[in-house]
């Protein structure tokens, strides 16, 4: 026998005692280029920049019981600025590159422990040469010694007390999946793939009622849609998804309105799988929510700002990266003679081909034609196993971006053949060009190297994602991420 059905004034008091004891998606996460990522992230960073500032004024101030010791400092406030950036932004740009607010893969404390050293040695190490190189940063070599030591032991004890402190934080959020389509299975997929998220999804609702206690993935159907006021009252929901097979006719609409009015975030599982993954996905998207949703706009200023961005990044790359690209070319050619580029036509933008520019890393094999190459390609020679893992080999490309074939950032161009294979297996395929090429992109830095109908789907949906939220700034957070995939050798072959 079901339950009564509260009263509308109960159920909205529920709503509003639930947003005022537990936390929104909103104040778990900060939301980023159209992407959430989790607040403990971002705060953490913080309070260790705010850690790094404090142990080297207090060092200073101690040291030698010299009380003003930033005397000189203090009458030039510009160089203090200076000199306290400096150590912070080293800092925190080594616990990024050692994946320190990836909450994912430091969710080990031996893990932790084993980043945290790599990277204040990192630190310690970029700090000497900067100082050496430019002596006007040093705050001194007795406080800058005994501030090393002291950052080291505050960061570490610090993240020691938030590993131990997380059961204590806020409870988790509570998800409800309204109906049994596919997206919200994906979702949920994702959600406990991810714990960092800090979801708690409390179950499904069938949209007739009829398989309560089947699991479709772990948790369970729990409920009808027919009951998701009840169930949202009495479960302390804080979040409804709708995942409906089929929306015409299972949509409880008046319900839906009064859990949305009681203070419950009510919203589609497209929408919260781009936010948690940024990817768009392509599971049932249809061209309505493309032409209606937020996004994909450009702008005539954007794009000359980027074309001029291209070209002087471009120019200043060549000059700076040519002793590499001198003892590139040597290698190769010592290795297996000429030639020493790879030259192969691609779809760029507007479906225009173009000749694009390589370093060789594979044997030429007439017989192949246009294919992928797989990690365990035995044409890849032992120099260009080398350059495609730090993505060497794509640095001629900057020659193809000041001829305007390409950009700095966006979606990977591909071979004519495939593009017409992929156009027909894969929806949507076509769209990736309407923006330039990238030598870089969202989906390079997010995911593997591709060589699969399915590997060029799973990109697609990120490079969707790209040309969505496009602007100046996501094209800097690509390149800033694009460092660390090239210096740690992750997602290419």
């Amino acid at each position: 026998m079901r339950r009564a059905i509260p009263s509308t004034e109960e159920f909205v008091g529920a709503g509003l005692r639930n947003s005022l004891t537990t936390s929104s998606l909103e104040t778990d996460m900060f939301r980023f280029l159209g992407q959430y990522v989790p607040v403990k992230s971002v705060l953490l960073a913080i309070t260790e920049s705010v850690l790094i500032i404090g142990s080297i004024w207090v060092v200073a101030l101690a040291w030698l019981n010299k009380v003003n010791v930033f005397q000189s400092e203090l009458n030039d406030g510009y160089l203090l600025f200076v000199r306290f950036a400096a150590v912070v932004v080293v800092c925190i740009l080594c616990f990024y590159y050692n994946d320190l607010y990836d909450l994912q893969i430091v969710s080990r404390r031996a893990e932790l422990l084993i980043r945290l050293m790599q990277a204040l040695g990192c630190a310690s190490l970029i700090l000497a040469l900067l100082y050496y190189s430019m002596p006007n940063l040093m705050f001194g070599r007795g406080i800058s010694a005994i501030s090393a030591g002291a950052i080291g032991f505050l960061l570490v004890t610090w993240r020691l007390i938030v590993d131990a402190m997380g059961s204590f934080f806020r409870p988790p959020l509570r998800v409800l999946i309204a109906g049994t389509g596919s997206k919200g299975i994906t979702v949920v997929r994702e959600i406990l793939d991810h714990p960092e998220l800090n979801f708690n999804v409390v179950g499904f609702l069938d949209e007739k009622g009829e398989n309560l206690g089947k699991s479709l993935i772990n948790p369970k159907i729990i409920g009808a849609v027919a009951d998701i006021e009840q169930i949202v009252k009495t479960e302390n929901i804080d979040r409804v998804v709708l995942s409906f097979v089929e929306r015409r006719g299972n949509m409880p609409l008046q319900k839906l309105l009064r859990v949305k009015f009681a203070g419950v975030q009510v919203e589609d599982a497209h929408g919260l799988f781009e936010k948690l993954t940024g990817r768009i996905m392509l599971e049932m998207l249809s061209p309505s929510w493309l032409i209606l949703s937020d996004g994909f706009r450009r702008g005539t200023i954007h794009l000359v700002i980027k074309r001029i961005s291209d070209i002087l990044l471009s120019l200043f790359a060549i000059v700076l990266l040519s002793p590499v690209l001198l003892l590139v070319s040597i290698a190769i050619y010592l290795e297996s003679g000429g030639p020493i580029l790879f030259r192969q036509e691609r779809i760029g933008l507007k479906d225009r081909p173009f000749e694009i520019l390589k370093f060789r890393s594979m044997r030429p094999d007439p017989d192949k034609g246009q294919v992928w190459a797989s990690q365990t390609d035995q044409r890849i020679t032992r120099v260009g196993r080398f350059i495609r893992k730090y993505r060497l080999d794509e640095l001629p490309q900057f020659f193809n971006v000041l001829r305007g074939d390409m950009s700095i950032v966006g979606p990977r161009p591909e071979q004519p053949l495939l593009v017409s294979m992929l156009e027909e297996q894969i929806p949507y395929y076509s769209y990736r060009h309407t923006v330039r090429p990238g030598i870089t992109g969202w989906a390079q830095i997010k995911y593997r190297y591709g060589a699969s109908v399915e590997d060029a789907k799973n990109k697609l949906e990120y490079e969707l994602f790209y040309i969505k939220h496009l602007s100046l700034f996501f094209d800097l957070v690509i390149m800033f991420r694009t460092v660390q995939v090239v210096l740690f050798g992750k997602g290419a072959v």
